[in-house]
């Protein structure tokens, strides 16, 4: 088991969630993050006054998949994310030792 933890923008959160859908990923947990890489943030003008925004919002999803389904998962993000603009994200992949579904007791992949 793999998780795959990704950082995109928030207006792409629907579009991600759907293409992730259509390809069989039952779940995911999402949480409004702030950040800055490349982009370093940016200024922003508000009532005539220029103010720097040193973090910039996204989304960050977290999710577990079989091994199996990485590459596709990993691929299906970065096409529905990109906007070819900088700030689009990172994805991460990680090992996943252990799962278990508290409701039933199922470990590993049958928790998943």
């Amino acid at each position: 088991m793999k998780l795959i933890i990704a950082a995109i923008k928030p207006f792409k959160l629907e579009e991600v969630r759907e293409a992730l859908t259509s390809i069989g990923v039952r779940g995911m947990m999402v949480t409004e993050i702030k950040g800055f890489g490349s982009q370093s943030g940016h200024t922003e003008i508000y009532r005539g006054a220029e103010y720097a925004v040193n973090f910039v919002p996204k989304v960050k999803l977290e999710i577990v998949v079989s091994a199996a389904m990485v590459d596709q998962v990993v691929e299906t993000i970065a096409t529905t994310a990109k906007t070819d603009k900088i700030g689009d994200g990172k994805i991460f992949v990680l090992d996943v030792e252990s799962a278990l579904r508290v409701r039933t007791g199922e470990t590993n992949d049958d928790a998943i």
